[in-house]
């Protein structure tokens, strides 16, 4: 583990400009209040909601992936996001995959363990990242999405699923599922500050509280929420040594984000922090 705050950069394997987004201007609208941010317990699933699963293949690895109707969830077409509404939550991002699989990479050339750590996954969606850490023995993973109903109808179902054929007795992770914006989810977090830290201090201050490694994928598609995401980031990392992990394309068409960009923020912001693409 590095011993200072670590970004660990993964371009997705499809990393075409375009998202799907192109009807988003780059001037982004004005967007409606974000929802209150609220603890999901795992009993609130949804029994009312068709859920199905099939197997993925990663490389060799096996995970199960949910699938509901957009619109019997949420009462939307088919739709990738709706902007302040709706966080596409409900798709499978590539990103997500590619995130996977370099985790498991991470791990088989000894640059990774997840044993005895706590995990946040952001923007979770399937989960699948959080799932692989639950697998690999972490202690804690917390899920987090937008939409309370993306982790009722699929994030919680789909974690049942892959732990119920996984996971092994003796080494379960706690897992718990938080829903809101990134600009005031950290209020729930368990392992959050209410103020951000300075990346490139050596104060210990409150890391008995704080998340050991970070998973993310396509989550910084627009520009508009990066600050939010980078100060929730400040607020939850494990100071000195923690970690982020995050999985996406270049550059987001029709919306201006990508990991360039992101990166480019980084750097202007963040001296010593390692970045390694």
């Amino acid at each position: 583990m590095a011993t200072n705050t670590s970004f660990q950069l993964f371009s997705s394997s499809n990393d075409k400009p375009n998202l799907g987004l192109g009807f988003l201007e780059s001037s982004e609208p004005q967007l409606p209040p974000p929802p209150p941010p609220v603890e999901v317990l795992s009993s609130e699933v949804s029994s009312s909601v068709k859920y199905t699963v099939e197997p993925v293949n990663l490389d060799g690895l096996t995970l199960l992936k949910g699938r509901v109707s957009t619109k019997e969830v949420l009462g939307l077409p088919n739709s990738d996001l709706v902007p302040g509404i709706y966080e596409g939550g409900l798709k499978l991002w590539e990103g997500s995959l590619d995130l996977v699989k370099a985790l498991r990479s991470e791990i088989q050339n000894g640059c990774l363990s997840f044993e005895g750590k706590r995990v946040l996954e952001l923007g979770c969606g399937h989960g699948l990242p959080g799932i692989f850490a639950c697998l690999e023995s972490a202690a804690e993973v917390h899920f987090q999405d937008f939409n309370a109903e993306v982790l009722r109808c699929l994030t919680i179902p789909n974690v049942n699923a892959n732990l119920l054929e996984k996971a092994k007795p003796e080494t379960v992770s706690e897992v718990r599922f938080f829903a809101g914006d990134w600009g005031a989810i950290h209020q729930l977090l368990p392992h959050a500050r209410e103020s951000e830290i300075n990346l490139t201090s050596s104060s210990e201050h409150g890391q008995a509280s704080a998340y050991d490694v970070i998973l993310m994928a396509e989550t910084i598609y627009s520009i508009s929420v990066q600050r939010n995401l980078y100060g929730l980031i400040k607020k939850c990392m494990n100071q000195p040594n923690g970690v982020v992990y995050l999985a996406g394309k270049k550059h987001y068409f029709g919306v201006g984000g990508g990991t360039r960009q992101f990166l480019s923020m980084l750097e202007k912001e963040v001296h010593n922090t390692v970045v390694k693409a």
